[in-house]
């Protein structure tokens, strides 16, 4: 089974909300809300790919020494398996806005669980929670 590596962050406000978007129509999975980040491509390195993520699909930036590691998801899906690194970033510039047709809503912490998530996502919220 073919592993895909997928770098993820928790991008966390002022306020202590945790920003999630929602995977838009025509994607698998759509509908279901998730941690911003993608795909890491050959050569780099899982914090170079979610810098490169977060300015594709939100219009932000951010640095390297601005991304925590956090936690990790390792799920096995049917035709892959996920290994996902979780980091959490409060500083960056720019408004984070939706560039690729998906919704974004910010949540509190105890909010996070009412929100339809990917299987490999769900171990992390209660982690998540606890840190926060």
């Amino acid at each position: 089974m073919k592993t895909v590596l997928v770098s993820a962050v928790a991008l966390i406000d002022t306020d202590g909300r945790v920003l999630l978007a929602q995977r838009p129509e025509g994607k698998s999975m759509a509908g279901l809300w998730e941690f911003p980040g993608g795909k890491v491509e050959p050569g780099e390195t899982p914090e170079a790919a979610l810098i490169r993520e977060l300015q594709e699909e939100l219009g932000i930036n951010t640095w390297r020494s601005c991304l925590a590691p956090l936690t990790f998801a390792s799920h096995s899906y049917e035709n892959f398996h996920l290994l996902m690194p979780l980091f959490a970033c409060r500083k960056w510039e720019g408004i984070p806005a939706p560039r690729e047709g998906q919704t974004l809503a910010w949540a509190q912490k105890d909010e996070l669980i009412r929100y339809d998530m990917p299987p490999a996502d769900i171990p992390i919220v209660p982690i998540l929670r606890d840190w926060l």
